[in-house]
């Protein structure tokens, strides 16, 4: 997956997580083990878990408020989630399909490519680097460096802006539909590649759909249909 057959845009922007890291399904499950002792349903707590995707660190602490037991301290029940799913996950996080081929191809080609993601920077940036990502990207925008996040087009106008192209000449890959309406209310051509919800219906804004990162360039012309892999 090597040769790129033209450069219809002028800069490719990705979410990070559910889209290039396979970091959803992680913290999900994490979720589901520490809600274990407060008698909430597996398939409750996955449900509610789907709710959060896309969103800030703020927003779903925010949510849990409403959704742990009213007697239970909620940044403690947040820092215990999160501990949990830093023990749950060895080595660097596991790559989205086809990740591993169509990055290297387009930083090859020289395409311009940042990564717009909610969560904060020192984390970001970290994923990134320990799963081999980082280099390939001129930029992260992360959670905490705008004033506004996903649903938002805030963090997609300032990875424009920080590489001095239009949104509008700018392909956007998420998996969330939070993240999808930041990009549509951008302006960016969106494609939605989504991620544990197979089942449910996506929010129509106009996006592009797709199963994988692959499929999804070879559609927007970005890649040789004949070099995806099978």
């Amino acid at each position: 997956m090597a040769d790129i057959t033209s450069r219809p845009f002028e800069a490719l922007l990705f979410d990070m997580d559910g889209l290039l890291l396979d970091t959803e399904r992680l913290f999900m499950e994490a979720l589901v083990r520490v809600s274990r002792p407060f008698g909430y349903g597996d398939d409750a707590v996955r449900a509610f878990f789907l709710t959060l995707i896309g969103t800030s660190a703020e927003r779903t602490t925010a949510a849990l408020a409403d959704f742990v037991p009213a007697d239970v301290d909620v940044a403690e029940f947040d820092r215990v989630w999160r501990e949990e799913n830093r023990r749950g996950r060895e080595g660097a996080a596991p790559l989205r399909p086809f990740v591993a081929d169509v990055l290297p191809a387009l930083s090859k080609a020289g395409h311009r490519m940042a990564v717009v993601t909610s969560t904060k920077r020192a984390p970001a940036l970290e994923h990134l680097a320990h799963a081999g990502l980082l280099g390939h990207f001129e930029c992260v925008v992360a959670g905490d460096d705008v004033t506004a996040n996903k649903p938002d087009p805030a963090p997609y106008l300032q990875a424009a802006v920080t590489l001095g192209v239009s949104p509008q000449r700018c392909a956007a890959f998420e998996d969330s539909d939070t993240g999808t309406q930041a990009a549509i209310a951008a302006g960016c051509i969106t494609t939605q590649i989504p991620d544990l919800r197979p089942d449910i219906p996506l929010m129509d804004l106009g996006q592009k759909v797709a199963p994988d990162l692959a499929t999804a360039m070879c559609a927007l012309g970005v890649l040789d249909s004949r070099l995806v892999p099978v």
